[in-house]
């Protein structure tokens, strides 16, 4: 017999603790289902299925690969490979440059983590995981915030071990409180992401298709920004575009946040980014999980 609990035993024995009204099914016609459901009830349901989703990772450390090798070869292959040259343009040397990559990457820290939740969660609906959890007498809802609330865990991890190698080579924190104030925005930021790419989860046939409509995505947005090079000597259009680049934004705001330099206006910027974002894709989200058959 296994030690540890099962995925499912968890998620049974939070069911247990939370029952609902026996006339009040949440299967394909349960739709309304969720409104009945007490908050104390939503939040037990959530919690057995952040442990579930946290023993198949356990269960499966492979998953854990991005979150943890992203933040080292991208540190360590910009930091060597361009911070030379880069950092020269900014006044400085490959220490400038670190002083520069670090918050940015800690801004593209979420955008990459949070494509998984699409694929995740695309794999779940072709592997019959979501037909099981239409079965049961959950809140939708639960397996939504759930999802999120994993991804989140990863990338705080991810950003701990940025923070490490970037230490590693050089880099200098010189604001704590901005520091997690840095990681606290990163967080708002890929939480809304994850809402985008929970839609494409949802309306995409398989993971290869949101992959590949991901990497579309994220590509010219990680470029087209301030993370990696000042945009000061990129072409006028390119120019224009990084201005209204969210992840600009957000980089220069982890900037200032943690060596210092100006806030207020890509704080803001950010922020409203992380609300529109939210506000537009969380309800698409939603419908369409709660609709597709």
């Amino acid at each position: 017999m296994s030690a540890h609990p099962s995925p499912t035993t968890t998620l049974n024995e939070a069911l247990r603790a939370a029952p609902l009204d026996a006339t009040t099914p949440l299967g394909s016609a349960g739709l309304k289902a969720d409104a009945r459901i007490p908050l104390r009830s939503h939040l037990r349901h959530t919690g057995a299925l952040v442990r579930r989703n946290l023993l198949w990772i356990r269960q499966d450390p492979e998953s854990m690969f991005d979150a943890i090798l992203f933040p080292v070869i991208f540190t360590l292959l910009f930091v060597y490979v361009f911070g030379g040259s880069i950092g020269q343009s900014l006044g400085g040397g490959q220490q400038q440059y670190v002083q520069y990559i670090v918050p940015g990457l800690m801004a593209m820290m979420g955008m990459n983590l949070a494509q998984s939740v699409g694929t995740g969660f695309n794999q779940d609906f072709n592997s019959g995981v979501m037909d099981r959890f239409r079965s049961l007498p959950i809140g939708r809802g639960s397996v939504l915030f759930a999802k999120i609330a994993v991804e989140l865990l990863r990338m705080l991890i991810a950003t701990a071990i940025l923070l490490i190698v970037g230490v590693l080579v050089g880099f200098d924190i010189e604001n704590w409180p901005g520091l997690f104030a840095a990681v606290g925005l990163s967080a708002v930021f890929g939480s809304a992401l994850m809402w985008v790419f929970i839609t494409l989860g949802v309306v995409m046939k398989n993971a290869q298709s949101v992959q590949a409509m991901g990497f579309l995505v994220l590509m010219p947005l990680q470029f087209g920004s301030s993370i990696f090079a000042p945009p000061g000597t990129m072409p006028g259009w390119l120019r224009t575009f990084t201005q209204y680049n969210p992840l600009s934004a957000l980089a220069d705001t982890a900037r200032g946040l943690m060596v210092g330099g100006p806030v207020a206006h890509s704080l803001w910027v950010s922020l409203a980014w992380s609300a529109v974002l939210t506000a537009v894709m969380a309800p698409v989200a939603i419908h369409k999980f709660r609709t597709k058959s």
